[in-house]
């Protein structure tokens, strides 16, 4: 099978090709990674792209995923996560392409106050640019596969995935902003300051890739798939297992959000309701998943440090 990843070097991207280099279905070759180079978002051309490599599905995780830069500047948000998937989706459904497009949980407004994740078929009201363009691209896939008839045996099938509060390779995530946070402030002797009204699911983008793949070599991607670690958390709560496991003995301090103002609004309730993966079996508990990830960081850290 001749899978295409988008964003191939970003956070999910590379954990994608590594997940499909392991896959069976995607042959000796592996999966076929596009980059900026190949598919850029300001500017996208897929139509090329589709004739020279002939995909049969392409995995869609490039986007522009600074929701704070997306804030300042809604017009290129909404050009990079929503036309130009509209524009990858029209290429695919006309070509008979499988496509599943990444999304996020911040198509959501984060509102609800009964605990509850929220399902595929719950109404979606961003509340930033960031949210918004993601939506807009959900959308634009789903109108250009419309009025393509679909055949579960032979596609071409829409997916669409959503997950939250991504982490993971290469860094520069909240996992290793915090263990330089906690550096600081154990160095200046005071607590480490962390958001306690922001509540989600810490999700390792190796374990999201994990997954996609399950579903793309199940033969049936169609529809709208949630996909993140099991349980939830608040920023603090994660910050304070990362400090436990790590062992570093750092007060931590639990503040609103609204103590450092930000250009996006970050929805606070950001939990997600896992729907079923094609295996049977749900993603791990945030904590396993966080282990996993820790001698990375703690390496890095060792090496800047």
């Amino acid at each position: 099978m001749r899978v295409v990843v988008t964003g191939a070097t970003g956070r999910l991207g590379r954990a994608l090709v590594a997940a499909l280099s392991d896959a069976p279905f995607t042959g000796p070759l592996g999966p076929l990674a596009w980059t900026r180079a190949d598919l850029d978002l300001d500017a996208p051309d897929p139509g090329p792209l589709m004739k020279r490599d002939r995909p049969e599905v392409v995995i869609h995780a490039a986007a522009w995923t600074d929701v704070d830069g997306c804030a300042r500047d809604p017009a290129a948000a909404r050009q990079r996560n929503g036309v130009a998937t509209g524009l990858l989706a029209e290429a695919c459904a006309a070509g008979g392409v499988d496509l599943l497009v990444v999304s996020t949980n911040e198509v959501f407004d984060g509102a609800r106050t009964d605990g509850r994740g929220y399902r595929p078929s719950d109404p979606t009201g961003p509340v930033n640019p960031y949210g918004a363009s993601k939506l807009e691209g959900e959308e634009r896939a789903r109108t250009a596969f419309a009025g393509v008839g679909r055949d579960v045996a032979v596609g071409p099938q829409l997916g669409i995935v959503r997950t939250a509060w991504l982490y993971g390779p290469p860094g520069h995530d909240f996992p290793s902003k915090i263990l330089a946070a906690a550096d600081r402030a154990r160095v200046a002797g005071e607590p480490l300051r962390a958001v306690a009204d922001e509540i989600g699911s810490p999700t390792y983008a190796a374990d999201v890739a994990e997954a996609i793949v399950e579903l793309v070599g199940s033969g049936d991607i169609a529809g709208t798939h949630h996909v993140v670690n099991a349980g939830i958390a608040s920023r603090a709560d994660w910050a304070r297992e990362l400090l436990r496991q790590a062992d570093l003995a750092v007060a931590i301090e639990e503040v609103a959000a609204d103590t450092w103002p930000r250009a996006s609004t970050p929805p606070r309730w950001a939990v997600l309701d896992p729907t079923p993966l094609p295996g049977g079996e749900p993603l791990r508990p945030w904590q396993a998943a966080l282990a996993d990830y820790l001698p990375s960081l703690l390496r890095q850290r060792a090496a800047v440090g």
